[in-house]
This record gives structure tokens, sequence and C-alpha cells, in this order.
């Protein structure tokens, strides 16, 4: 698997602070960016939103607006993990890369980090979803381990997809077999399974018995 930084592009240089509003607008209107970089005597100062160049005047340069530009950056040396967050929470679809002594390297394209992301073992390794919640308080990521390596299960990758005072909700993905067994071992540990799973055979026999109810009433 390749290394995030070799994602690191830098097919346009970053504009100059004397650039020109009117060139910039037409530097978006041809591309998809929403922000570029904006360099100033060899310096980053910010990155500049393609929203917001559309209501400026196009007689100006960039410099002139610098009090809109955007600081946000990724360092070469974050994980993707970091890198993706930057991009959440920044609503943006580029991001700068700066080094440690705050040298401008390039940037990283939401799409390439994407693509990155889908050469991990968590998408690209075949396996099943389990998603499970269970209160905050009583909340253990190391239980979650065990559960699983203690059915025989391997881990191919996890997240935190909600998370608040009340509860936590996580998705794993696992390798295949053995997932009811699992399953079962986590409602036993009083997780609630958020996923529907064909191998649950807990909610198959509520079904059977539902259903035959039905059947015996309807006689």
């Amino acid at each position: 698997m390749l290394e995030i930084t070799n994602y690191i592009n830098n097919d346009f240089k970053p504009f100059e602070g004397r650039e020109t509003i009117e060139n910039i607008q037409d530097f978006f209107a041809d591309l998809t960016f929403s922000h570029f970089p904006v360099m100033q005597e060899g310096v980053y100062i910010g990155s500049i939103a393609a929203d917001d160049v559309i209501t400026f005047d196009n007689h100006k340069s960039a410099i002139d607006y610098r009090y809109t530009l955007e600081g946000f950056f990724a360092r070469n040396n974050m994980i993707w993990l970091d890198v993706l967050e930057v991009f959440a929470q920044n609503h943006t679809n580029l991001i700068p890369v700066l080094d440690e002594q705050n040298r401008y390297l390039g940037y990283y394209e939401l799409n390439d980090i994407v693509q990155f992301f889908a050469e991990t073992p968590f998408l690209k390794e075949q396996g099943g979803i389990i998603i499970v919640k269970k209160p905050t308080i009583d909340f253990s990521m190391s239980q979650v381990a065990q559960i699983i390596e203690t059915n025989n299960g391997k881990i191919l990758g996890l997240f935190i997809s909600e998370a608040n005072a009340d509860f936590v909700e996580i998705t794993i993905k696992l390798s295949l077999g053995g997932m009811n067994e699992i399953i079962q071992t986590f409602r036993r540990y009083n997780y609630e399974i958020v996923s529907e799973h064909q191998e649950d055979n807990y909610l198959n026999n509520l079904k059977e018995r539902s259903d035959y109810l039905d059947k015996y009433l309807n006689i």
C-alpha cells in the first residue's frame, strides 16, 4: 500500500498574493476545487474559497482579500484518518500540505484520499460488517476486541460511527466466519446490534416464533 504522501499533488502552482481576482475566478471556473492555496513571499497564508471569489472585485488581487483566507492545512506526517478529518471539518475538497517548518509541499485532493481509503483492508478485504451500540459509561474498546478474538474473529478495521454522552456506536469489519457467535456474544455483554444479519439466529428464531403465532391466531 502506498504512503499517503505519495498523493501530494503539484499539478497547479499556488496563487501568489498579487494574483488578480479575475484570474482566480477563471481558474475556479475551469476546475472543481472548492479552495486553493495562496502564498505570499514563499509562505502559505491561507486558502481562498471558490464561493467567496465570485463575490470579489475582479480588479483587485488575492492579498486584498487576505482577511477571507482560510488557514487550514495538513502536515506531511499526518496519518490518513487525520487528513480525512481536516477535509470534513473544513468542508473542502483540497488541502494544502506543509512540513514541520511550515514549508509548502503541495496539496491533497479529496478524491485521492478516498481512493487511498479504498485500498485499506477495511474496504478492500472481504469480510462482514457489524454495527454495535452501548451506553458510553459501559463502553470498552478492549472488550470489543476480546469478544471478537475469543470467537476466532479477526478485526479488519473499525471506527466510531457515532458518540455522545449517552452511547457509543462503532462499525466493525471482520473476516468472514463465526459471525453468529460473535453477534450473540455481543448481546450477552449487553451490546445492541444495530446492523441486520442473515446469520443472526436470535432474530431468525424470533421471526419464526412470530410467524408461528400469527399462523396459530389465524386458524
